[in-house]
């Protein structure tokens, strides 16, 4: 079930049901009423908050479970990119009703796509392949491979100040980040989570912040420009903290969600004051 709540005043609005598990979601970039899901059949469903009935429709061409899904932000292209189990991405345009396209290369599970907020048609994915992959869907093939954990990757997102920087979290605790100039070494390495990092965000208003959830039970607020890059560490699930996110509209706002059944919204003290 996705349920959809007016967050101000937390006044639940509606839901939509599925007949099988959902794992990612993601706003329309030029319609705020649409929104689509993937799901664990391998499909994906498009949904519009001002027609409850069902979906809009559904695309089922994932022969695994569905595991991401992100709507791209550069202006100028409406394009949707799935990561599966199955070992694929693929390129949707909502407007049509198959894949443009599908990626392949990773030998393992995909957990994570996610567009570059820079570079129209430039996503990354990071998967149970230990690596983190970069594409560019006017080209055939992968555009870069980095060998970035010796662990499951299970997250990475990209700056949204820097068009070289991507972090990566993974099942080894550790956040790394790579510049794409120079991918020998990470740029920073963070480490203080005890058991798997499922979610890590960038921060939309400072270059240098981030968050990671985890399976430890906490969210962990970093800066890696400072010696100790450990702002915070956030304690308040009893069950594995899945999903993460900072808002782009109320400045130091977060969104968290857990196997506890709870999503809770909150500014944490290091986010109260400008960082």
């Amino acid at each position: 079930m996705l349920a959809l709540w007016q967050t101000n005043i937390f006044i639940f609005l509606f839901s939509f049901d599925w007949n099988d598990g959902l794992f990612d979601v993601t706003w329309s970039e030029n319609n705020e009423h649409v929104l689509i899901t993937c799901s664990g059949d391998g499909s994906l469903q498009i949904w519009d908050t001002a027609k409850t009935k069902g979906p809009l429709q559904v695309y089922k061409e994932h022969t695994l479970e569905a595991y991401s899904v992100d709507w791209s932000q550069t202006r100028g292209e409406q394009l949707v990119v799935s990561g599966s189990w199955d070992q694929t991405a693929k390129l949707w345009d909502p407007a049509v009703g198959k894949s443009l396209c599908t990626f392949k290369g990773h030998e393992g599970v995909i957990y994570s796509t996610i567009w570059s907020p820079h570079i129209p048609g430039c996503f990354a994915s990071a998967s149970g392949d230990q690596t983190l992959r970069i594409w560019d869907v006017k080209a055939p093939g992968v555009k870069l491979v980095i060998p970035a954990h010796q662990a499951e990757i299970l997250s990475c997102d990209w700056c949204k100040y820097d068009e070289n920087l991507l972090v990566t979290g993974a099942v080894d605790c550790s956040l790394k980040g790579w510049d794409l100039r120079n991918i020998r070494q990470p740029v920073f390495v963070l480490l203080g989570h005890t058991y798997a990092i499922r979610r890590v965000k960038f921060s939309p208003f400072h270059a240098t912040l981030l968050a990671s959830c985890s399976y430890d039970f906490t969210v962990r607020f970093w800066d890696f420009s400072k010696p100790n890059p450990l702002l915070e560490t956030v304690e308040h699930h009893t069950e594995f903290t899945c999903g993460l996110d900072l808002s782009l509209h109320n400045r130091g706002q977060v969104v968290d969600c857990a196997w506890d059944e709870l999503v809770k919204i909150y500014t944490p003290s290091c986010l109260a004051v400008p960082v």
